[in-house]
């Protein structure tokens, strides 16, 4: 599949299938989210990966009670450095290459924002001076949602000018 393919693809799985990414697909997916950009090349991020069965289950609670996550393969946390300017666009970054990859590679993914940031920092042993900033549940998706409205071009872009929405 071609980048634009894996992009027009990509959807939000919030149902998943109970099953095991095999260790070198997930090493994959997670390759690409080193190789990703970030500012000064500083890659100020890091990931925590879970993939234990109870420990995905544990993890249902702290993200506000979403229930797919107890079902998804792997669930990525996203860590940056707030002392870095550019972490937690880097991470956005990364975690977007990892959605790209796992369209290819026939997973899917949901970006989680929705958790209690204590408890998930308690739950992974985070020291104070990160952040968890981001979540990705990964895996087999077990629904194939149609693709949501998105704005017009003309909402979105503006050329020269603020406002500007004619190309001149």
């Amino acid at each position: 599949m071609e980048v634009t393919g894996a992009m027009k693809a990509r959807r939000s799985i919030r149902k998943f299938k109970r099953k095991e990414i095999p260790s070198e697909l997930l090493d994959h997916i997670l390759e690409m989210a080193r190789i990703a950009p970030s500012g000064a090349n500083r890659q100020s991020w890091e990931m925590v990966v879970i993939t234990d069965r109870q420990r995905l289950k544990d993890l249902v609670p702290i993200c506000k009670g979403q229930a797919f996550v107890g079902d998804c393969s792997a669930f990525l946390i996203g860590i940056d450095d707030p002392q870095q300017k550019w972490a937690k666009v880097d991470l956005a970054i990364a975690i977007d290459h990892i959605t790209l990859a796992a369209v290819e590679e026939g997973l899917g993914t949901c970006w989680i924002g929705a958790f209690d940031q204590a408890r998930m920092a308690e739950f992974i042993g985070i020291p104070a001076d990160r952040t968890v900033t981001v979540c990705l549940a990964l895996g087999y998706p077990d629904e194939t949602p149609a693709a949501r409205g998105r704005k017009k071009a003309e909402e979105l872009f503006s050329w020269d000018r603020y406002g500007e929405r004619d190309r001149i």
